[in-house]
């Protein structure tokens, strides 16, 4: 016996019905994948870095959002949210409509078990596609750890440094930015696991 193959959609496809939905999905290849919401920590991290960035950007003619922001890599095909998006200048819209963003300058990624992964690897593989993309970060909920790809050469996708940060009191810098955000006002609020387990061994 014979398997039908499924159908794959084309992206305009995929764009009307995501239009309609009233969840998030991502978009390659033909197919949807719908994006989880995140932990308590995943968003206290995603947020505070928005936060931090924005309240640092606000008179530099930037935009930063977070995961409502869908973009699209050209090179790819890909459609995604990424945690934090920032722009500076105009952004650029696919077909000028305002819901698929083509020019983000940097974005950021939080990690969680089920996409570190996918994050990592495949994800920045596309993200490395964006001409206009300058920076991409990394940072775990579970730790402090942010690491910090700056790309090397204009337009190159295959040149990238990494500077990881894990020092709760140091500093990541966003040279694209011209900024520096402490590790601390990114990691407030967020309880770590081992510190989550040891205050309830405590109280056992």
């Amino acid at each position: 016996m014979s398997t039908a193959e499924k159908r794959r959609l084309t992206p305009a496809e995929y764009l009307a019905i995501e239009v309609a939905s009233e969840g998030r999905h991502e978009f390659y290849d033909g197919e949807m994948f719908a994006m989880s919401g995140g932990s308590y920590w995943h968003n206290l991290v995603k947020d505070n870095l928005a936060r931090a960035l924005g309240n640092r950007l606000a008179s530099r003619g930037c935009t930063v959002l977070t995961s409502d922001q869908r973009v699209k890599v050209d090179a790819t095909g890909l459609y995604t949210y990424p945690d934090v998006v920032v722009f500076c200048g105009k952004p650029v819209f696919e077909d000028g409509v305002h819901y698929s963003a083509i020019n983000p300058l940097v974005l950021a990624e939080v990690l969680s078990d089920s996409t570190e992964k996918y994050d990592r690897g495949v994800k920045f593989g596309h993200y490395r596609q964006l001409p206009s993309v300058e920076e991409f970060l990394v940072l775990a909920q579970d730790r402090v750890s942010v690491e910090r790809y700056r790309r090397q050469t204009a337009g190159d996708p295959g040149s990238w440094l990494l500077t990881a940060v894990t020092d709760p009191a140091g500093t990541v810098d966003f040279e694209s930015l011209g900024i520096a955000v402490p590790v601390a006002e990114i990691y407030s609020g967020v309880e770590f696991p081992s510190v989550v387990r040891s205050v309830s061994s405590s109280r056992e």
